[in-house]
């Protein structure tokens, strides 16, 4: 893989202009393409095969009030006021009959006619349905309702609107351009020069460019959860810059041992860009294996995500040399007054990490179990981990969907903020009137109920939704018991003849939470599996692989332990905007061990691979430890401060769903490359000395050799004739790209 990558940065330095311009040109037709098919991107975590979405299709058209996109018009007096007055009232119906002849309105159940008036007269809600399904709902018919309902905004009433339709779509806000300002400055306090932090900053805007163009040009065709883009820019951006970041740290230590520029770029793919290629490949598989869940929309997200860490490698290990081709011997001008770090490839440029790998290595257990109780002491609150999906409650308070769901709790309760659908299947029984009449009876006396509604039949009289209002709200614990005790009782409701079913939005919510739930631990032993084996091969070692999991695994830790400390037990909620404590979303466990996995698959490959490189070159186990830490430490932690800047800056966002994921990934690139890697790592290697590297002989004979650093590259060309330096050219060495006369000169 070094000798490929070797020829293929040679090509695209001689050939820069080439190839500058092809990824131009692949940007402006990506990007002509999500201009012209671009569609709607889709709000609903729908999952096949969960009892609530069976149910819900069960009726989709025979009773489509129950599967079709329903909001809320709310509508609130001023504080010791009421609705009832002649004049509001008046102007409630009013609004009422405007909305039920809005465009794409199914239905309005008018307040004072339904009795969705709260006891003190002061808020009221009218019940809306449309005439399509949440994912088919376009803008318009939710723009006609908030017009139509005019007529009580002028009578001086408070109107809100609530419900599926009205949840706002997930969407950037613009906080990320922080993160990347504190990634630019990360670079520049780096490298010390404009040019040399201008590289990783314009291969990853365009690898971003082209990975968010296919992606939204993709949204016209398939169904696309609104997470997906988010989480692609996110992980895209991150890494785009970090996978640039490490190949010109080597380009530049290249030109400071006197290589060509031509050569220094070249080399620098074959060894960095190998480490890069493979690190990315582990991300890729990590974020592909989110299929194993089974879950369609994590399934987008994370072929979304893998698709944008693709593009990053090709752009670093393509675009990137051909960049260095343009900078030449001036990758290190435009000098920033007060930022001039050691030369690359002094002694002086690693003389912190040294320092630190040298204490580390001298007291390696005080170390390593002071790592293992700090991230102990982090992970503790994982034990109160609850799932869930974010609800009208969970968004900022002042969007409307927020302000509804109060004003409903204020007023009816929680539980009308979700209500259950009981589906109930009576065609087996003998009366079936009398068996649905059963039923409500049965869920009337359950736990946790406020009050089942009056059932409604389809056309034969043998299907019926039964609404059921819970005490608790949608994510609360007491409304998930309630789903459960319901389930329980269709065992004996099936001696009578009928077949009962819970769904609604609420409980598909939960349905999707239990199913990742019980995702989790097969996808975290697969995860487990995939890290041995390929470190392992790149390694050639057992014990290595093995204390990279467990390193993984206590990240993963530690960052579930920090979200449920801020986002269910409200820690830290004056510093990070949580709209409102509850559970965490449900599919974050997984989406954060896939995508940590392959990050701290990064920073292993990085130190460890320098560690092996020292210590192949005859250092002692403990100084080969010292040396390789010291040589890839201040190249990864500005990798990390980078990802820690990029992900933390989504997390000051007010998405309930993506600033948990940027908080959880944020935290994990701390604890992994800052206590794992940096500490820990360092720790054990010393601990193990020799045994570090010990691989048995029969693995030896049947695993294949994987080039992670370019030994046999470095072989290969110090072995090629005619050259008095030992060295074979960047420009002669065989293209992988067909030849042009003159390309590039």
């Amino acid at each position: 893989m070094a000798t490929f990558l070797y020829r293929l940065a040679a090509a695209c330095h001689r050939r820069r202009k080439a190839v500058l311009a092809l990824w131009l040109a692949l940007l402006i037709a990506l990007g002509g393409l999500a201009a012209g098919f671009s569609g709607k991107t889709s709000d609903e975590f729908r999952v096949p095969g969960t009892e609530a979405q069976t149910a819900l299709d069960r009726i989709a058209h025979t009773l489509p009030e129950y599967a079709n996109a329903s909001g809320q018009v709310v509508f609130a007096a001023p504080e010791g006021e009421t609705l009832t007055t002649p004049e509001r009232r008046t102007a409630i119906q009013a609004a009422a009959q405007a909305v039920g002849r809005a465009p794409g309105v199914a239905g309005v159940h008018e307040p004072f006619a339904s009795e969705a008036v709260s006891k003190d007269g002061r808020i009221a809600f009218a019940q809306v349905v449309f005439d399509k399904k949440l994912r088919d709902l376009g803008q318009g018919p939710r723009d006609a309702v908030r017009d139509a309902a005019g007529p009580a905004r002028k009578a001086g009433l408070q109107v809100e609107f609530g419900g599926d339709a009205y949840t706002p779509t997930v969407q950037v806000e613009g906080g990320e351009a922080i993160g990347v300002g504190v990634a630019v400055l990360v670079l520049l306090i780096t490298f010390g020069s404009l040019v040399a932090a201008g590289m990783p900053m314009a291969g990853a805007l365009v690898g971003v460019g082209v990975g968010m163009a296919a992606l939204l040009a993709l949204t016209g065709a398939f169904d696309i959860i609104s997470t997906a883009p988010v989480l692609a820019l996110m992980i895209g951006m991150a890494v785009g810059i970090d996978y640039a970041l490490f190949i010109v740290s080597r380009h530049r230590q290249n030109l400071a041992e006197g290589m060509p520029p031509a050569e220094a770029a070249a080399r620098a793919n074959g060894t960095a860009g190998s480490a890069v290629v493979f690190a990315g490949a582990t991300v890729v598989v990590a974020l592909a294996g989110l299929a194993v869940a089974g879950v369609p929309f994590l399934t987008v997200m994370g072929l979304a995500a893998a698709g944008a860490v693709v593009v990053a490698m090709l752009v670093a290990v393509t675009l990137l040399p051909a960049l260095l081709g343009f900078a030449g011997h001036s990758v290190n001008r435009l000098r920033v007054p007060g930022l001039r770090p050691p030369a690359a490839g002094s002694s002086g440029r690693t003389a912190a990490g040294e320092r630190w790998g040298r204490l580390v290595v001298r007291h390696p257990v005080v170390v390593l179990l002071a790592c293992l109780v700090g991230v102990g002491a982090m992970a503790v609150p994982v034990k109160d981990l609850r799932l869930g999906l974010p609800g009208g409650g969970s968004y900022a308070r002042d969007t409307t969907a927020r302000t509804a769901y109060d004003l409903v709790s204020e007023g009816f309760g929680q539980g009308f903020n979700g209500p259950l659908i009981a589906v109930v299947d009576v065609s087996r029984a003998p009366r079936p009137d009398q068996a649905v009449q059963l039923v409500t009876q049965r869920l009337a006396g359950l736990h946790g109920v406020v009050t089942p509604l009056p059932p409604s039949f389809d056309a034969s009289r043998t299907v019926a939704a039964i609404p059921v209002i819970p005490a608790g709200g949608p994510d609360s614990k007491v409304t998930a018991d309630l789903v459960s005790d319901i389930r329980a009782q269709r065992g004996k409701l099936r001696e009578a003849g009928v077949d009962l079913k819970v769904s609604g939005t609420t409980a598909g919510n939960i349905d999707v939470s239990k199913k990742l739930g019980d995702a989790l631990p097969p996808f975290l032993l697969v995860i487990a599996g995939i890290s041995v084996v390929l470190l392992a091969l790149a390694f050639r070692s057992v014990l290595v692989p093995v204390k990279a999991v467990v390193g993984f695994l206590l990240s993963v830790a530690a960052a579930m332990g920090a979200v449920v400390a801020v986002y269910q037990w409200g820690w830290l909620n004056e510093v990070i905007p949580v709209p409102r404590t509850g559970p965490v979303v449900s599919f974050l466990p997984i989406l954060l061990i896939g995508v940590l996995f392959g990050l701290a698959m990064d920073y292993e490959l990085f130190l460890v691979s320098r560690m092996k490189e020292e210590r192949a070159h005859g250092a002692p186990p403990r100084a080969a430890v010292v040396s390789g830490f010291g040589n890839g430490a201040r190249v990864v932690t500005a990798a990390a401060l980078i990802m820690i800047s990029v992900f933390g800056s989504f997390a000051f966002g007010h998405d309930p769903i993506v600033q948990p994921i940027g908080l959880a990934l944020a935290v994990g690139v701390i604890v992994d490359a800052f206590v794992v890697r940096m500490a820990l790592v360092p720790a054990v290697m010393a601990l193990l000395g020799r045994a570090a590297w010990w691989f048995p002989s029969f693995l030896e004979r049947v695993v294949p050799h994987v080039d992670m650093e370019g030994e046999k590259l470095a072989a290969r060309l110090a072995a090629a004739p005619g050259r008095q330096d030992g060295e074979e050219s960047a420009a002669d060495a065989p293209s992988p790209l067909p030849e042009r006369r003159g390309a590039g000169r």
